[in-house]
This record gives C-alpha cells, structure tokens and sequence, in this order.
C-alpha cells in the first residue's frame, strides 16, 4: 500500500482506509493501492469495509492529472471507471464509510457499494459535472441508474444536484447517516455482519447474475464514452 491506502485485516473484514490529508483525490497511484488493497482482500478477507479520512470520502478525481491534457484525462477517467466496476463488481460484499464529502468520483464509489453510511453534518454528496461544464461519462450514469432512487436519478445527474448526507439517503446515495464518531465503526461492524451471514461461494457466484449484465454494458463502450467526452465531443 502507501500512506494514502491503508490495510487492516479485522477479523474477517479487510479495513482499507483512504487518507492523504486533504480531498483524498483519486490520481493514479492511489487507484493502483485501492486495487492492491483489493486484491488482497479478494485472498483473505470476507468483505471489506472502504472508509475515507474524517472530512472527506473523496473529493474526486485528482485535478492535477487532468491539467495535463485531454490524453492524461482520458487515461485518468478511464482507470477510475475500472475501479468503480471493480468494487461494482468485486467477488466480496463492500462496504463504504463517506466520513465527508463525497463528490464525483468519490459519490461514484458510493453508487457501487453493496451499503453505505455517511457522517452526519455539512457535508455534499453527489455529482455536480453538468454543472461544472464537465459532460457526465456513461459508466456514472449507469451505477447511478443502478443505485439510486427513481425519482432521485435525474435531479442527481443531468441537473447535478448536491445532497447533504441526509438527503443523499433519501436519494439512495446513502443507507445510513450516523454521527461522524460513529461512522467508521458502523462500516466494519455491517460489513462484519454481512461476512459472518453470507456464504463467500454463494455471493461469489451470485454477483455476477445480479450486476454483471450492468458491468458488461459499461465496460462495452467505456474507452469510446470517455474518449469522445474527453476530446470535446460531448462538451
């Protein structure tokens, strides 16, 4: 790992914690440490609990690293869509701890969890792209599709609005909002649940019947999606 990506074995819970002292933005290193977390965690653990620094889940992906153009961009989206998919998708439940701000990439981590809990107070969630002059790719819009509540989704992508945690669990960001003491425990302690309760084989083998059909369709079109948004086409 590195000392933004931690790892913990707690009992049958792989702990992996995201802490760089500020956003927790998403650049490319971290997004290979969250796989290496993952992959260990696919050999050890029955689940994992994914919990951000007090503050912050995510602000998103790393900025710096689409300063340097609409190639760096491109790569940069494209490998955090596979980590999305990967957690989408990961042969293991996955919980997530949003101890703050969630926006963006970092909301998208929360649209492919199994369960979520977010700290209570003033805090955004969500996904402000289109209001950022910023198209919003297809793989977002799916897991949004798939996660969030009916009435909730169009408000969430094409008008870009911003949840506070509680709001953000009526959108269906969130299941849970829980005091910011209390949030990370609340993710080991529910993930620790879903180990003890759920047959590792079974859910390995159930995932793919349930979410796969959904990750194939991102996966189909994800570098020509965001190859087209990043080169201007769909500005």
């Amino acid at each position: 790992m590195s000392d933004t990506v931690t790892y913990e074995l707690d009992g049958e819970v792989a702990v992996v914690r995201l802490d760089d002292g500020k956003a927790n933005v998403l650049g490319h290193e971290v997004l290979q440490d969250l796989h290496r977390a993952l992959d260990r965690a696919e050999q050890e653990a029955r689940a994992v609990a994914l919990v951000g620094r007090p503050g912050y889940l995510s602000g998103g992906f790393d900025l710096a690293e689409f300063a340097r153009g609409p190639e760096a961009t491109r790569d940069l989206v494209i490998a955090g869509a596979r980590l999305h998919l990967r957690l989408f998708t990961f042969p293991r439940p996955v919980v997530v701890a949003a101890t703050g701000h969630a926006v963006a990439a970092g909301a998208i981590v929360l649209l492919a969890a199994d369960w979520t809990v977010g700290a209570a107070g003033t805090f955004r969630i969500g996904l402000p792209e289109v209001a950022i002059k910023m198209p919003l790719p297809a793989f977002a819009v799916e897991l949004a599709r798939y996660r969030l509540r009916t009435r909730a989704f169009d408000e969430a992508t094409l008008f870009a609005r911003m949840y506070d945690p509680d709001s953000a669990r009526e959108a269906g960001y969130l299941d849970v909002v829980t005091p910011p003491e209390a949030t990370e425990a609340t993710a080991i302690t529910r993930a620790a649940e879903l180990a003890s309760t759920l047959s590792p084989g079974a859910f390995a083998l159930t995932r793919p019947r349930v979410r796969g059909p959904v990750a194939a369709h991102i996966e189909t079109g994800l570098v020509a999606d965001v190859t087209a948004l990043t080169t201007g086409l769909g500005a």
